[in-house]
């Protein structure tokens, strides 16, 4: 955005003016940015999306009618930071509000806003992910969490243990803001077509997406799969996304000769629900995953860990197991699959579960609401 842009955003107070901030993400955050820069300009706000080029590239942000601005905000610190910050900084001044997403991306935003300053724009933080990691670097992230909390004038948390987590963490205002997933494109494809693609025959086929980072568990999925890889016929699971374990779960899949196929990133998660037999979420810990919602709204029969949000968000509607516990995982999938009747009764219950979701314009309208709140400053 140039200086003339700036200027004239200055003198338009009539139009909200919302800046949305995220760090690196090839998932769910960055889908729900997306979904909330397109909703938002639908209602007439003039909104700014901040964060690193590679996500403008994977989500089209400014093919929403936002502007996009190139502020490289990753997943830790790096020597560029500083310039992030002066960017950042100039991308939030003719902002009525800025709405960070992610820890990394509320640090950023609290340090561009200069909190000491009388005269501040409001903060609004979107908790999607608990602190995970343990040892120095947990200890040190968990102070970082803290700081960026209480920076914000209100916290909104995916999930209710988000939401208690920012609490204990000080946070002046902290609520649920559930993160709806949006809606899938149509499936392009038959059931028939996609099993053709993995040769798939007469196998149950099980579906799992997600990045393949360490919060998603892989490992113990397959765990999983080598205990049913027996089956005659042996399930064959595959893994759409793609991140830092590939090449280690990879390796395992090879050395094993596990019934697994990593897709990489897929833009047809549509297609491959649809030939699904089962979804399988392992996660260590989620809030209101995406592709557990995507999966009962498709109808498919969903075995997921009893984690953070996803005994809220599924109810009765899915087999839900301990994580880390892959002869439990295991157990479930193998039940399901000689249990029609089950899966079926799965379906009809994921169905009605996903009606009584926040679709994406309550979800929107909720967004805006709290903008409003606080009022232009």
């Amino acid at each position: 955005m140039d200086t003339t842009t700036e200027a004239r955003e200055r003198t338009e107070p009539a139009r909200l003016r919302a800046v949305l901030v995220l760090a690196t993400s090839t998932g769910g955050i960055g889908a729900h940015v997306r979904s909330l820069a397109a909703g938002l300009v639908g209602r007439g706000v003039a909104v700014t999306v901040c964060g690193p080029a590679s996500t403008e590239e994977h989500f089209d942000f400014a093919g929403t009618g936002a502007r996009f601005r190139v502020v490289e905000i990753g997943s830790g610190p790096r020597p560029t930071d500083r310039a992030a910050l002066r960017e950042l900084r100039a991308a939030c001044a003719p902002a009525h509000v800025v709405h960070a997403h992610g820890l990394r991306a509320g640090l950023a935003a609290g340090n561009a806003l200069g909190r000491h300053r009388v005269r501040r724009r409001p903060l609004v933080l979107t908790l999607h992910n608990a602190v995970l990691v343990g040892g120095a670097k947990g200890a040190l992230t968990r102070v970082l969490e803290g700081r960026a909390v209480r920076a914000a004038d209100v916290v909104l948390g995916a999930s209710t243990d988000l939401v208690d987590r920012a609490r204990q963490l000080g946070a002046r205002d902290a609520r649920l803001g559930p993160v709806s997933a949006p809606p899938l494109p149509p499936a392009e494809r038959d059931r028939a077509a996609v099993r053709a693609e993995f040769d798939a025959g007469d196998r149950p086929l099980l579906v799992a997406v997600g990045r393949l980072a360490p919060q998603k568990d892989y490992p113990v999925l397959l765990d999983a799969a080598r205990q049913w890889s027996d089956e005659r016929p042996a399930p064959l699971l595959v893994i759409a996304g793609d991140g830092p374990l590939r090449e280690s779960l990879q390796d395992r899949i090879d050395a094993e000769s596990l019934p697994v196929r990593l897709l990489g990133h897929r833009a047809d998660v549509a297609d491959l629900l649809g030939a699904a037999d089962l979804a399988v979420l392992p996660s260590r810990w989620e809030a209101r995953a995406l592709v557990a919602q995507e999966a009962l709204r498709t109808g498919v029969a969903l075995v997921a860990t009893q984690v953070g949000g996803i005994p809220e968000l599924v109810g009765d509607a899915a087999v839900l197991v301990p994580a880390g516990r892959p002869d439990d995982l295991a157990a479930a999938v193998r039940d399901l699959l000689a249990d029609p009747t089950r899966r079926a009764e799965l379906v009809e219950a994921g169905r009605a579960q996903a009606v009584t979701w926040p679709d994406e314009r309550e979800t929107i309208a909720q967004v805006l609401s709290i903008y409003e709140e606080l009022g232009p400053v």
